[in-house]
C-alpha cells in the first residue's frame, strides 16, 4: 500500500510538470468516455430497463400479422377477453380503451387523454400508487356497472391540481360526470400517455371491441403462447369476422418490440459510433504515452540500473495510466451528464416509452467505472511494456537519443496512428452518408404544401350525434364556422388523412376484374376542402360537389400510384371498386348504406406522401368522410400567418358550435408534423451525432498525429542540426520529417478507404436514409489528409527553422 501511494504521488508530480501532457491525455478519454457513457444511459433507458411495471419482460400484446409482416388491424370484444383469460400459458389478461374527455372552468373545454383499465390493471402493472389507492376489482364487479372513480396521472395532478397532496377523495368533472378520486400514480407510470385512468366496463356487445395485453406465465415464450391462442383467436375469428382480416398470423410480442424495432437499429448504430470514439480517443492517450515515454528513458535507466524490477516500472506507468483514466472517466461523466438531456429531446418522440428514466444511473456508473479501469489497462499496457525494457548501456549514451524506447515502439507508434486515421475515416464517412441522406430527406418533393396549416383534432363525446345525419351536419358546422374566419384562408375534413403518414390500409376489389392477392390500399376519408387546403392537384375527372358529399354518394378518387398499378394502360375514371369490410358498427362507426358496395372512381389526384418521408407512395383511395365515420375527425387549417397564433380562437369558434366539444390538447401545424416522423427525427438524430463524433475523432486524430511528430522532432534535433551544418536544406529536413509521418498517415488513409469501400453500401443501409455515394468517400479522404497535413507541417516547419549551432550544443 505504502510503495502504491508512493507511485501515485510520483504520478501526480510528474503530471503537475507536464500539464499539457496530462490535460491532452485526460480530455482525449473524457471525449470518448462522455460520449459513451451518453449513449449507453439512452440505451440502458430504452432497451434494458425502460419499464417500471412488475414483469414487465413478460407482458405482450397480441399481434395478428400479414404475409408481410405487417401488423393489421383487429378488435377483440369482452366476452372474448373474459375466455382469453382462461388460456394456460397466460397469467393475466388486461384490456384496455381510450377516450378523450373534458374538464372544464376556462373559456374552452380542457383536452384530456382518458385510459379506461379493467379492473385488474393496475394489479397486472403492478406499480403502487404515490398517493392514495388505484382501484380495484371490487370498483368495478364484472358485469355491472363502475363505480365513479378516477386515479390521475402524476403530469396531470401536476398540471392541473398544481401538485395538491390533499386530492385524493375529491371529486373531478368530466364531461358533465362527477367521478372520485382514488390516487395518484407516480410519474414513471405514464401507461399509454394516459391523463386520467378509469375502470373498463366489459360490455357484451358485439359491436364494442377493446385492445388487450397478456402477462405470460413465468417461463412460457412468446411462440408457446402464439401457438395455444391461434386456435382461440380463430375461433373469435369465426364469432366476429368484421373485427378480424381474412389471412393473418398470430403474433405474441414484448411491450418493447415496437420500440426497439423504432430505436434499436439506431441506438445500436450510435453506440458502435461512440465505440469507435473511444477507441480513437484510447489510441490517443497510449500514442501520448509512448511519446512521453521518449523523455523519461533516461529516468527509467537510472532506476533500472540501480535495482528496480521490470515489474516495479510497469506498476508505476500503470499508476500513471489508471489515474488518467479515472479523471477521463470522470469529467466524461459530468460530460455525459450536461449532453444526456438534449440527446434525449432529439429522440424520436414516440420510438421509446415514456417510462423510460433517463439520466447516468448507477447501473451506467459501474459501466463508467469499469470503462475507466479497462481502458487505463489497454492504452498503459505496450507503453508500460514497452518502457519497463530500457536498453541501460544505449540510454546512458549522452549522444544516444531514440524515439519510443525501440524499433516495436516505433512500429506501434505507426500501427495506432494508422489505426486513428482509419477509425476516423470510416466515421466521418459514416457521418457524410447520415448527413447526405438526410439533407435529401430534407428536400424530397411532399406532394402536399404543409406551409401554414395545422390539424385540429375533433374527438366528438359518448351518446352524442348517434346518427350519420347528425354526425355529417356536425362535421359540416365545424367546418363552415371555421372556414368563415376572417384568419383562415380554406378549411378541409381529414379524417384519417393527413400527410405525410396517412390513410387506413384495407383490402378492396376491382369491379370487373380479377382480385390479386392482399390487394390493398389506403383509404382516406375527405371533403373536397382536403384537397383545397393541402393545394393537392386534381389530374383527371372530377371531385366531389356539396350535394354529393353530404348525401355519402359512392363515388371516390385515387391517386396517381392506383391509376398506373390496376390500369396501367387504360383510364381509371369511370371504373368501380368494392371496400368489403366498411361496415355499420354503431355507436362508434357509422356506415352510410351502400357504403361496402361499388364505389366508382370519378377523379385521380397527384401522388402525395402517404407511407412515410422514406418510402414510396402507396395506392390511396380517397372516399367522402361521410360514407364512413368514426367519433374522431381532423379538420385542416390554412391559415394566413403562424397557425398557433389562431388556434385559441379556433378553439372558440368549436365551442360556439357545441359548448361541450374540445380540441385535441396537442395540436401542431403539418411542419411539425414532417419534423415529428419517426425518420425525420432519427436522420436529425444520427446526423447530428456522428458529425459531432467524426469532427471529435478528427481533432483527436490531429492532435495524435502532432504529438508524435513534435516528439520526434524534440528528440531529433541534434540530428537535423548536424545534417543542416553538413549542407542539408531546410526543406530536406521539412520532407524528411514529413516523410517518415506520411507513413503512417498513408497506411491509415489507404486502410480506412479500403474499409469504407468495402463497407459503402453497408453504412448506406445502416445509417438513417444514408446514401451510397462513392465520391463521397474521396471528399471525406482529402479533408483528413489535409488536417494530418496540417498536424505534420506545424512541427516539421519547426524542425526545418532548427540553428545548426544550437542543435549541437544541445548535444
Amino acid at each position: 500500500m505504502r510503495t502504491f501511494l508512493q507511485d501515485v504521488r510520483f504520478a501526480f508530480r510528474q503530471f503537475a510538470n507536464h500539464t499539457g501532457f496530462a490535460l491532452t491525455a485526460v480530455l482525449s478519454l473524457a471525449l470518448g468516455v462522455g460520449a459513451t457513457v451518453s449513449v449507453f444511459s439512452i440505451v440502458y433507458a430504452v432497451l434494458m430497463n425502460p419499464w417500471p411495471y412488475i414483469g414487465a419482460d413478460r407482458i405482450c400484446t397480441l399481434s395478428l400479422l400479414d404475409k408481410a409482416g405487417n401488423e393489421d388491424s383487429w378488435g377483440i370484444t369482452g366476452p372474448q377477453i373474459r375466455q382469453l383469460r382462461q388460456a394456460h400459458s397466460v397469467e393475466g389478461v388486461m384490456g384496455v380503451n381510450e377516450w378523450n374527455l373534458t374538464v372544464t372552468g376556462g373559456d374552452v373545454p380542457e383536452d384530456v387523454r382518458g385510459n379506461y383499465l379493467t379492473p385488474n390493471g393496475f394489479q397486472f402493472l403492478g406499480l403502487p400508487a404515490m398517493l392514495g389507492r388505484y382501484f380495484l376489482p371490487t370498483d368495478a364487479p364484472d358485469g355491472q356497472e363502475p363505480q365513479q372513480v378516477v386515479v390521475l396521472s402524476h403530469k396531470f395532478w401536476q398540471r392541473h391540481f398544481n401538485g395538491d397532496p390533499s386530492v385524493v377523495g375529491k371529486p373531478i368533472h368530466l364531461v358533465h360526470k362527477t367521478y372520485t378520486i382514488l390516487g395518484v400514480m407516480p410519474p414513471r407510470f405514464t401507461w399509454e400517455d394516459g391523463d386520467v385512468f378509469l375502470p373498463l366496463n366489459l360490455s357484451g356487445a358485439p359491436t364494442v371491441t377493446f385492445g388487450v395485453y397478456l402477462k405470460l406465465k413465468p417461463g412460457v415464450t412468446q411462440a408457446a403462447a402464439a401457438a395455444e391462442l391461434t386456435p382461440l383467436i380463430q375461433q373469435f375469428a369465426k364469432e366476429t369476422p368484421n373485427h378480424f382480416p381474412k389471412q393473418y398470423a398470430v403474433a405474441v410480442r414484448n411491450i418493447s418490440y415496437y420500440y426497439k424495432h423504432q430505436l434499436g437499429g439506431t441506438l445500436a448504430l450510435l453506440f458502435g459510433a461512440v465505440g469507435l470514439l473511444l477507441a480513437i480517443g484510447c489510441g490517443n492517450v497510449s500514442i501520448l504515452l509512448l511519446a512521453r515515454g521518449t523523455a523519461r528513458q533516461h529516468e527509467f535507466a537510472v532506476r533500472s540500473a540501480v535495482g528496480a524490477s521490470g515489474f516495479r516500472l510497469i506498476r508505476q506507468l500503470l499508476t500513471e495510466s489508471l489515474i488518467l483514466a479515472v479523471a477521463g472517466a470522470g469529467l466524461g461523466v459530468v460530460l455525459a451528464y450536461r449532453s444526456l438531456g438534449w440527446i434525449v429531446t432529439a429522440l424520436p418522440e414516440y420510438s421509446f416509452p415514456h417510462e423510460a428514466d433517463f439520466h447516468v444511473n448507477v447501473a451506467v456508473l459501474v459501466f463508467s467505472v469499469g470503462l475507466a479501469l479497462l481502458t487505463g489497462l489497454l492504452f498503459g499496457l505496450f507503453p508500460a511494456l514497452q518502457m519497463a525494457r530500457p536498453e541501460i548501456s544505449q540510454v546512458m549514451q549522452s549522444n544516444t537519443r531514440k524515439v519510443a524506447g525501440t524499433v516495436r515502439g516505433k512500429h506501434f507508434h505507426t500501427v495506432l496512428i494508422a489505426g486513428q486515421i482509419a477509425l476516423t475515416l470510416l466515421l466521418m464517412t459514416a457521418a457524410g452518408a447520415a448527413i447526405q441522406g438526410f439533407v435529401h430527406m430534407m428536400h424530397i418533393p411532399l406532394g402536399y404544401d404543409p406551409h401554414n396549416v395545422m390539424s385540429v383534432g375533433i374527438p366528438i363525446h359518448e351518446n352524442t350525434y348517434k346518427t350519420l345525419v347528425e354526425r355529417v351536419n356536425y362535421y359540416e358546422r365545424l367546418r363552415n364556422s371555421i372556414a368563415g374566419s376572417p384568419d383562415v384562408i380554406s378549411a378541409g375534413i381529414s379524417t384519417n388523412a393527413t400527410p405525410p403518414n396517412n390513410g387506413w390500409d384495407q383490402p378492396f376489389e376491382l369491379l370487373g376484374k380479377p382480385s390479386a392477392e392482399e390487394q390493398k390500399a389506403r383509404l382516406n376519408f375527405v371533403d373536397p376542402g382536403y384537397f383545397t387546403t393541402l393545394h393537392m392537384p386534381l389530374q383527371k375527372g372530377r371531385v366531389w360537389d356539396h350535394t354529393e358529399l353530404v348525401h355519402a354518394a359512392p363515388l371516390v378518387l385515387v391517386n396517381e400510384s392506383f391509376a398506373k398499378r390496376y390500369y396501367p394502360s387504360g383510364d381509371v375514371i369511370g371504373h368501380s371498386l368494392k371496400v368489403p369490410t366498411l361496415k355499420d358498427e354503431p355507436p362508434y362507426t357509422l356506415a352510410a348504406p351502400g357504403s361496402d358496395g361499388p364505389l366508382q372512381i370519378v377523379g385521380v389526384v397527384a401522388d402525395a406522401l402517404d407511407d412515410g418521408l422514406d418510402k414510396p407512395v402507396k395506392p390511396a383511395i380517397f372516399l367522402p368522410y361521410s360514407l364512413y365515420m368514426w367519433m374522431h375527425t381532423q379538420i385542416l387549417v390554412e391559415s394566413r400567418g403562424d397557425p398557433q397564433a389562431i388556434l385559441h380562437s379556433i378553439r372558440r369558434l368549436i365551442v360556439s358550435v357545441d359548448a361541450d366539444q374540445q380540441a385535441f390538447g396537442r395540436t401542431d401545424d403539418l411542419e411539425t408534423w414532417i419534423r415529428r416522423e419517426p425518420e425525420m427525427a432519427r436522420g436529425r438524430l444520427v446526423s447530428i451525432l456522428f458529425g459531432a463524433f467524426s469532427v471529435l475523432a478528427l481533432v483527436l486524430a490531429a492532435v495524435g498525429l502532432y504529438s508524435v511528430v513534435s516528439y520526434s522532432v524534440v528528440q531529433r534535433t541534434n540530428e537535423f542540426g548536424i545534417r543542416m551544418a553538413l549542407g542539408a536544406r531546410k526543406k530536406d529536413v521539412l520532407w524528411n520529417v514529413l516523410a517518415s509521418a506520411g507513413v503512417s498517415v498513408g497506411s491509415g488513409l489507404l486502410a480506412g478507404l479500403a474499409i469504407s469501400l468495402a463497407l459503402n453500401r453497408v453504412i448506406s443501409r445502416w445509417v438513417e436514409n444514408g446514401t451510397h455515394d462513392p465520391w463521397l468517400i474521396l471528399g471525406v479522404s482529402a479533408v483528413l489528409l489535409a488536417v494530418a497535413g496540417l498536424a505534420c507541417l506545424l512541427p516539421s516547419w519547426r524542425a526545418s527553422s532548427v540553428d545548426p549551432m544550437t542543435a549541437l550544443r544541445c548535444e
